[in-house]
């Protein structure tokens, strides 16, 4: 694999210095981008390990470099990614705001280029893997498909879509019969056709309660439009009602998990995400009082409270002593 510089907004991203990104090609020709934010350990041989952060849907690698600060701070290298379809990574079609994926096991093509690139980039190990939202959907696919990790990490991760009952049969028989009459492409009804942080209020936003962390995300946006994503295609979601019904019904893997959830949770299917870790040995599930989807852009107290017991879960998987701030 070939790795060839690529932008990265830096002062965007407030992550550790020398933090850097790449191009990487996936087996099917497109280009999608990573970024890596390396530990504050010198020369390498004393980082920890690597996690493999895999981001959520309309994410971008910048979003994510307060998160690689603090866990540089703890000795683990970050490695992130783009998914085909967001960020700087190829978008899937001619309206490029439309969060769309043919397969959602193509997003399987993308966690391969991640991992090869991070061999290419001989990244510290052990490796662990932190995802969020549909990035825990992707994850826990991967980890079933023998993601090389030792133990595995979530928040508010996507193991179902969040909506009343009454709106799900629809979702299926609209979803599925669109792309039969080629129109898999068009955006989900009740969906916005713009950038929700960059066009929604932030009283009663379903992301954060954080003033700041809300300010951070809308910032990015804002200065680079080609991060914005809108609402997902038809197709989209279609795939990912079939990915989380078929990961529901797997076995837990054997595999320490921490998972957190924010009390306040409104986007993704909360009694999945009882009902996993209720069947995963070797887990915990831990509640961010009042917190929403995104528990990592809440308060810096609380970003750091959650990263710190991920680095424990982390250090106590690979049979690591503890490492203080």
């Amino acid at each position: 694999m070939n790795l060839s510089p690529a932008p990265f907004h830096a002062d965007l991203s407030e992550g550790p210095i020398n933090s850097q990104a790449w191009w990487v090609t996936t087996k099917d020709k497109l280009q999608l981008r990573i970024a890596h934010f390396p530990s504050e350990q010198t020369n390498g041989t004393l980082a920890r390990g690597t996690v493999l952060l895999f981001p959520g849907r309309t994410e971008y690698v910048e979003k994510y470099g307060r998160v690689g600060m603090d866990f540089a701070a703890l000795g683990y290298d970050v490695l992130a990614i783009d998914w085909r379809g967001q960020g700087l990574a190829d978008r899937m079609l001619d309206e490029p705001l439309t969060g769309h994926v043919n397969m959602f096991e193509d997003y399987q093509t993308d966690v391969a280029a991640m991992v090869e690139a991070a061999n290419k980039l001989n990244l510290p190990r052990p490796w662990h893997l932190l995802g969020h939202s549909m990035g825990g959907c992707i994850g826990l696919r991967s980890v079933y498909d023998g993601l090389p990790v030792e133990s595995c990490a979530f928040t508010g991760p996507m193991w179902g879509i969040g909506m009343s009952e009454s709106l799900r049969p629809a979702a299926w028989v609209v979803s599925w019969g669109s792309s039969r009459v080629g129109l898999g492409h068009m955006y989900t009804p009740g969906t916005k056709h713009d950038s929700y942080v960059a066009s929604a209020p932030f009283d009663d936003n379903m992301l954060t309660t954080d003033p700041d962390g809300w300010d951070y995300m809308r910032r990015q946006v804002l200065a680079v439009p080609e991060l914005q994503l809108a609402g997902p295609s038809l197709q989209w979601l279609h795939e990912a009602l079939v990915e989380t019904r078929d990961l529901y019904r797997k076995d837990s893997p054997n595999m320490p998990c921490l998972t957190f959830l924010g009390t306040n949770e409104r986007i993704v299917d909360v009694p999945r995400i009882y009902d996993r870790m209720r069947r995963w040995p070797n887990s915990q599930l831990v509640k961010i009082y009042k917190g929403e989807h995104e528990v990592l852009m809440e308060s810096p107290e609380t970003r750091k409270d959650i990263i710190s017991q991920l680095a424990a879960h982390f250090d106590r998987a690979s049979h690591t002593p503890a490492l203080s701030a």
